[in-house]
């Protein structure tokens, strides 16, 4: 459309902002490797395979880096802010890409809620712990959101760089835990032995191990901002998907090994109740002050967490305002030009929900995170999942040769996240850390989504041609010399 790409429009983001540091800072950011290694290890440690945890973290690295095989291809065809929503209309068609548009929409939002209360939890508990100084969670969750919210409408070059700073903290933090333990320890490679890795549940430690990496895909929301972005998506991706591995994998391998490999399970199902196992090995391996350190930067970690999920979830928003399935006001932008009716929606929306929590009384982690970052999980999968069958339609149906990067290598990566959609579904109550019958149903929030874009695709096909065949036009594809040669076809559904 003319209007998204017009220089100085009113719905134009800021071209060039973004290199592939700035791009993973804000992946990383989103992924938040210290949080992910107080929270999500810990889980997959105790629920999961034990001991074997490090080997489920570098497995689902291998599959999310078979995807990005195709996803590097793909990212060629299209620059979009509408990120995997965009893939799946070239891949799947105009009503597979709106199905797709509300299940990262509804994924997204849900995320940052959750953020709310898991930041507003530990600030109020950790701030109240150091300085006495005691405030409610959702005034805390609430002051975040809207602290965030300013950033981002500074602009998404200025969200990187701070979020890069954050990240340099925490991975710091996390690599000289790592190195004390190797230190004072040693690294025990008995966690890589077939009877570590399969021990407890490999299952559901794949599972928990993959939310670690939730946030890479972000690197496509981001294609319209960045610098040179046919080169610049690919490498960001690759280098992402990487980098959380390391710092996932080492790190957990150090606290197993910090634990001992065969009493890891044990140790973490011990510390389940007060999510601090890691604290308690910082205690010893970096002693009490560095361990203070650590928890304030878990809250920096926890804010910029929050701070990418809104940009993430905002850009969503805006592409789909952009493509009119969404009220055509959410795309517009600054003079920075970041989103801004997008920001100011999503941004209320996660603090009315995470304000209803709070006004009925409901504890954070106990009711409001798991609910929210549990259905965000799995709806984040399944746009992965929707994604690489996208890129293998795609390019069989152009007739490309490249078997391995266009077929093979996203064919895998597609049965791969597949599978864990299937145990994230049957699981779903270790997904969200509870068995209340109302979260547990929560999935079928993904199957209203599919039955509601099937819906309103046929309604807009039928009743608004020009919106429906916008779901395609508003991509914006820089393949020219494809274009040209009439070889980017998008069916419609």
């Amino acid at each position: 459309m003319t209007d998204s790409t017009t220089a100085g429009s009113s719905t134009a983001l800021q071209r060039g902002a973004l290199g592939v540091a700035g791009i993973v800072f804000l992946v990383l950011a989103a992924v938040a490797p210290l949080t992910g290694i107080v929270v999500v290890a810990s889980l997959a440690i105790a629920l999961g395979n034990g001991g074997g945890t490090p080997a489920s973290f570098l497995i689902i690295a291998v599959i999310l880096l078979l995807f990005a095989v195709g996803y590097a291809q793909m990212s060629k065809q299209l620059v979009n802010a509408g990120g995997f929503y965009a893939f799946v209309v070239k891949g799947l068609g105009r009503t597979g890409g709106l199905i797709a548009g509300l299940i990262a929409t509804l994924g997204y939002n849900f995320f940052v809620v959750g953020t709310i209360g898991t930041s507003g939890f530990f600030m109020q508990s950790i701030i109240a712990g150091l300085t006495g100084f005691d405030m409610h969670w959702y005034l805390w969750g609430l002051l975040s959101i809207v602290v965030c919210f300013v950033m981002a409408r500074t602009g998404v070059d200025f969200s990187s760089k701070v979020l890069g700073v954050a990240l340099v903290l925490e991975v710091l933090m996390l690599v000289v835990f790592d190195v004390s333990v190797l230190v004072q320890t040693g690294y025990d490679l008995g966690a890589f032995s077939p009877e570590a890795v399969f021990s407890g549940s490999l299952p559901i430690g794949l599972l928990l191990a993959a939310t670690g990496f939730l946030g890479f895909e972000a690197t496509a929301l981001f294609g319209e901002e960045a610098r040179n972005p046919l080169k610049t998506i690919p490498r960001a991706t690759y280098t992402a998907i990487i980098a959380i591995g390391v710092i996932l994998g080492v790190t957990t391998w150090a606290v197993v090994s910090a634990t001992g490999v065969a009493l890891a399970q044990g140790t973490a199902q011990e510390h389940l109740a007060t999510g601090d196992l890691i604290f308690s090995l910082s205690a010893t391996y970096l002693g009490p002050q560095l361990t203070v350190v650590m928890q304030v930067l878990l809250l920096v970690s926890l804010f910029a967490a929050m701070l990418a999920f809104h940009n993430s979830a905002t850009r969503y928003l805006y592409a789909l305002g952009r493509a009119r399935v969404l009220p055509h006001a959410l795309a517009r932008t600054r003079a920075s030009g970041a989103p801004q009716l997008a920001g100011i929606v999503q941004a209320g929306f996660a603090a009315i929900v995470a304000g209803a929590f709070a006004l009925v009384g409901l504890d954070p982690i106990l009711n409001l995170v798991p609910a929210m970052l549990g259905f965000g999980t799995l709806a984040v999968i399944v746009l992965q999942a929707l994604a690489a069958l996208s890129i293998v339609a795609f390019f069989r149906r152009r007739g490309d040769r490249r078997w391995w990067s266009t077929l093979i290598a996203p064919g895998i990566g597609f049965l791969a996240l597949s599978v864990i959609v299937i145990l994230a579904v049957v699981n779903f109550d270790i997904v969200a850390g509870s068995n209340e019958p109302a979260i547990r149903m929560m999935p079928l929030l993904l199957v209203a989504a599919v039955i509601g874009g099937i819906a309103y695709g046929a309604f807009l096909r039928r009743r608004k041609p020009a919106v429906y065949a916008g779901l395609a036009d508003d991509l914006e594809a820089f393949n020219v010399a494809s274009a040209e040669k009439g070889k980017d076809p998008v069916p419609g559904l």
